[in-house]
């Protein structure tokens, strides 16, 4: 059965009648790509077992595609016309539950226990995310699952493909941002998406993103915010040598050390200090924040 909510005109249709002018400050562009569609379940992995969470589902163009392949769905919109509209458009649907809300104020184990009506089938504690993200919350969205008790085994999102390839970096375009990630998961780029896919059009294309969970994160979650300190610090002046660009950075953030200091714990962490940020693997940055702890 095709999917009834892909249709450009049936998108057109609904925004007008809900006198709803998509937000590009917001990102709200709606998908109408069928392959995109595919690809984003195929990478998800999805199966009846699954509960799943999906963030911004807008029309149901996604979650439509979603209660094809899953147990259980829980769907956060933030607008209330279009979660008032989503309710009605799946009433029918008891493995469905819609949540009117910002997803950023609600922890994943709140959203997971909103419904008793969820199949008996579905796991309680363990889900995937699955979502087709608007723009400007890309990064917080991403953090506030990841950093989540409990968190995901599997996130599948829609994101900018700038964002996507920033964050799947490797050594020699490595970036703050790939590193928060990368603690936590292993990222891929699973498929583009032109930006022809969606209504509005966007300026830019988008990427199918895989984050699997790693079975625990690269430190300890109590010395996340130390270690990213550390490496905030070498990115801080990017294209600087390591061995100007961290106690210069470390300086700005309040824990000054010398630079023949900063050599040495280079040199001791395996790390040439004529190197720069974007080139150090996430494995050499926890060594150097470990040597540089007291």
């Amino acid at each position: 059965m095709e999917n009834p909510y892909i249709a450009p005109a049936r998108v057109k249709a609904a925004l007008r009648a809900l006198d709803l002018h998509p937000s590009r400050s917001m990102g709200q562009h709606f998908l109408i790509d069928p392959s995109a569609l595919q690809a984003i379940v195929t990478a998800g992995e999805l199966t009846p077992a699954d509960t799943v969470l999906e963030v911004g589902p807008g029309l149901g163009v996604l979650t439509w595609e979603l209660l094809r392949h899953v147990g259980a769905l829980s769907a956060v919109e933030l607008d209330r016309r279009l979660a008032e509209r989503l309710r009605a458009e799946f009433a029918h649907e008891p493995r469905l539950t819609i949540i009117q809300g910002d997803i950023l104020r609600l922890p994943p184990d709140v959203i997971l226990d909103h419904d008793e009506r969820r199949s008996a089938s579905a796991g309680r504690s363990s889900y995937k995310v699955v979502a087709n993200l608007p723009y400007a919350i890309t990064s917080p969205v991403l953090r506030h699952f990841l950093e989540a008790s409990p968190a995901p085994t599997l996130m599948v999102v829609l994101v900018q493909s700038e964002v996507a390839q920033r964050i799947s970096a490797q050594p020699g375009d490595l970036s703050v941002l790939a590193h928060a990630i990368q603690i936590y998961a292993e990222p891929t780029i699973m498929a583009r998406v032109p930006a022809s896919s969606f209504v509005p059009v966007p300026a830019v294309d988008s990427a199918i993103l895989r984050l699997r969970m790693r079975a625990r994160p690269a430190v300890a979650a109590d010395e996340v915010d130390a270690l990213m300190r550390v490496i905030k610090a070498g990115f801080l002046h990017a294209r600087k040598k390591l061995s100007n660009a961290l106690p210069g950075g470390l300086a700005a953030m309040g824990t000054p050390i010398t630079k023949e200091q900063a050599i040495a714990v280079l040199e001791r962490a395996g790390v040439d200090p004529d190197r720069r940020a974007e080139t150090v693997t996430l494995a050499e940055w926890i060594e150097v924040y470990r040597l540089l702890k007291p």
